[in-house]
């Protein structure tokens, strides 16, 4: 059973860049062990990592120590990826419910708090998705996150299952101050000014935006599009099975970049643990930004537009509505040569040589050639005359013939 997080807005917050919050409800696709849908009471102040104003219940569900090698992992071909990069030196954020940085896969995670209910993920969602994108090489442990050596920063937006829009966009823009290179928001919402300004403030900051497409909930009757999922320049994520095709439960309204896997996938979960067959856009959103940290740590130089066109130029093709370009291709959005791109594969050209390495050609001096010419014709005749004299004079003599004499002998 997919479970979700109701968010809504109750008070006016203040973003740093976008203007103020009003109010309005969304709501966050989730995994299983997620808390049930609530109504949200009135947010806490945006705190810091460490603080807590008030005791929350925290019970994120039981995971287990004993797992198997996901699919993902392997219909992914990760470990031909990381023969290329890990992605060492990207910044991730993860705008969730907190991260347990207690799991010996999270040790390197950030915390930043914002619900001044301390940085402990209380849901289990966030150090899913966390744990999906970076999770660190363990020696015997089947599971690595998608970009082991990215960097993680956890931003906690939500502490029990509720929260607020106002929030949600503060967490957007302190992620991109921050100086994210990839900001993970596994959030449905509605349409709201401040959301859409904060994503925009995101983009023109350079960090790539990744969101859930949204799931899709029997109770829920005619689904509409999700957000930021919809905002254009979102790479938007919507779920797909073992088999490649679009989870049922993946939202088809929502436009789609691409997709990811979904259904049944593995990951960490809070206490330390794992957590088995998880389904949901929640948790294909990060398999992308893990596929972005790669594509931002071997391409440096390509800005979000580019890395957001390599990502899904290179996906393996969809087919129907919710499908967007298809599963999406980590080796190839890697390593693939495209048009109009400077990239890491292609080799460097030569350094053009200083304009004084060569002499420029004299300009042509026409009548010293002319002058030249004729004279080299005069001392030529000059030549065949003394050469002809030299042979006629002497026959002449032989035969009698005298100068000056024009008479003919008889």
């Amino acid at each position: 059973m997919i479970g979700r997080m109701l968010v809504t807005v109750l008070v006016l917050a203040a973003v740093a860049a976008p203007p103020a919050v009003a109010g309005v409800e969304a709501r966050a696709g989730t995994g299983p062990g997620a808390a049930p849908t609530v109504k949200a009471g009135t947010p806490g102040t945006p705190g810091t990592a460490g603080t807590a104003a008030a005791p929350v219940r925290c019970n994120p569900g039981r995971g287990t120590t004993s797992i198997g090698e996901s699919w993902a992992q392997r219909r992914l071909s990760l470990p031909e990826v990381w023969e290329l990069t890990k992605g060492a030196g990207v910044t991730v954020a993860v705008v969730d419910s907190g991260v347990d940085t207690t799991h010996p896969q999270l040790r390197r995670t950030r915390s930043i708090d914002l619900t001044a209910t301390g940085a402990r993920d209380c849901l289990g969602h966030g150090t899913a998705v966390a744990g999906i994108i970076a999770a660190a090489e363990m020696k015997g442990v089947p599971f690595t996150g998608v970009a082991p050596q990215a960097k993680l920063i956890s931003i906690k937006q939500t502490s029990d299952g509720t929260g607020d829009v106002g929030r949600l966009a503060l967490a957007i823009v302190r992620a991109a101050e921050l100086g994210a290179d990839v900001i993970n928001v596994s959030v449905e919402a509605r349409d709201h000014a401040d959301l859409r300004n904060a994503v925009t403030y995101a983009l023109a900051m350079d960090a790539v935006v990744v969101a859930a497409a949204g799931n899709v909930q029997k109770e829920d009757g005619t689904p509409g599009p999700a957000y930021p999922a919809a905002y254009e320049g979102v790479l938007s994520v919507g779920a797909a099975g073992p088999d490649g095709a679009r989870a049922d439960s993946s939202n088809a309204v929502t436009p789609v970049s691409v997709l990811a896997p979904g259904r049944g996938v593995t990951s960490t979960w809070a206490g330390r643990a794992y957590r088995e067959n998880l389904e949901g856009t929640s948790f294909a959103a990060p398999y992308v930004a893990g596929v972005v940290a790669l594509v931002r740590a071997r391409h440096p130089g390509l800005d979000n537009v580019r890395v957001r066109r390599r990502v899904e130029l290179t996906a393996n093709g969809g087919a129907g509505a919710g499908t967007g370009a298809g599963m999406v291709n980590p080796l190839l959005a890697v390593s693939a040569i495209l048009p109009s791109e400077q990239v890491a594969l292609a080799p460097r050209q030569a350094a053009p040589l200083p304009g004084n390495a060569v002499r420029p050609q004299p300009p042509e001096d026409s009548r010293a050639i002319s002058i030249s010419l004729w004279v080299a014709l005069g001392a030529l005749a000059v030549g065949v005359l003394v050469t002809v004299a030299g042979i006629a004079v002497p026959m002449g003599r032989r035969r009698g013939w005298r100068p000056g004499s024009a008479e003919n002998q008889t």
